[in-house]
């Protein structure tokens, strides 16, 4: 999200801050929330190789919450992993090259300005995992920092739906509504029933089912929103976009949102 999503500070990490622990058989142990609530849960899935490109709020704070939960998670940005030190010491992930990102990765979430897009490196999952699952998060803002796009705009595709063609890898659209904070201090054990849902848009259903997985993981509950052309019912704009709701209000939110891109909303 833009605003008051991704443009909301986090707090420094202390001793509330996530813990973090990996079994030497490779699987994980006891996670807590930040905020030391008593939504602590122990995660015994398998770690994960996971490349994060985007550095922005919720790239950084998908990065720490995937490394506390023990995945091996590789981070990159525009700028360079020497930009990426200091995410890197708090977190334990790697800090490389654009190029290098998806290398071995069995999930990768690209959250960049949606113009930026187009300039991502080609073959940029080439030396990916098998069957990787790739998470867009993006948003389309073109008065805000996109400018106009004519995919999107004039052939109505969707904003996920255009940046597929441009990665030339199925994607599936989750967290381009979530606040960046909630990532790090919302997440809740599954039945709890302040537990916030996620939608998730996208035609690989088994692409989608690794993504409906770790969103659980992270704390949160999945809700399918359909195809990747139905992902314009969580676009920015519609009433689910921004929401915090459960996974009923989630459902309610994505059968009332319109086909009609919101004016402020338009390039």
């Amino acid at each position: 999200m833009t605003r008051a999503a991704q443009g909301r500070p986090y707090p420094a990490r202390d001793a509330g801050a996530l813990a973090r622990a990996r079994n030497s058989d490779g699987r994980r142990g006891v996670v807590a929330p930040r905020n030391g609530t008593s939504a602590t849960t122990t995660w015994e899935g398998p770690a994960m190789k996971i490349g994060i490109i985007g550095a922005g709020n919720i790239g950084g704070n998908l990065t720490r919450r995937l490394t506390a939960l023990g995945h091996d998670v590789s981070v990159a940005n525009s700028r360079g992993p020497h930009t990426l030190t200091a995410l890197a010491e708090e977190t334990g992930a790697t800090p490389v090259r654009v190029e290098e990102a998806a290398r071995g990765a069995e999930i990768v979430v690209v959250t960049i300005p949606v113009k930026a897009v187009p300039d991502l490196p080609s073959g940029l999952f080439d030396e990916a995992a098998d069957g990787v699952a790739v998470i867009d998060t993006g948003n389309y803002y073109p008065r805000e920092r996109d400018g106009r796009i004519a995919g999107i705009e004039d052939e109505g595709l969707t904003e996920s739906r255009w940046t597929e063609r441009h990665l030339g890898h199925p994607v599936i659209k989750a967290f381009n509504g979530t606040y960046a904070q909630d990532i790090l201090d919302r997440p809740r054990p599954a039945g709890d029933p302040d537990r916030l849902a996620v939608p998730v848009a996208g035609d690989d259903e088994a692409a989608k089912r690794k993504v409906r997985a770790l969103i659980d993981e992270l704390g949160f509950d999945a809700v399918d929103a359909g195809g990747l052309d139905d992902s314009w019912r969580q676009q920015p704009g519609t009433p689910v976009y921004g929401l915090r709701g459960g996974v009923e209000e989630v459902r309610k939110a994505l059968a009332e949102a319109s086909p009609q891109r919101a004016p402020e909303f338009r390039g």
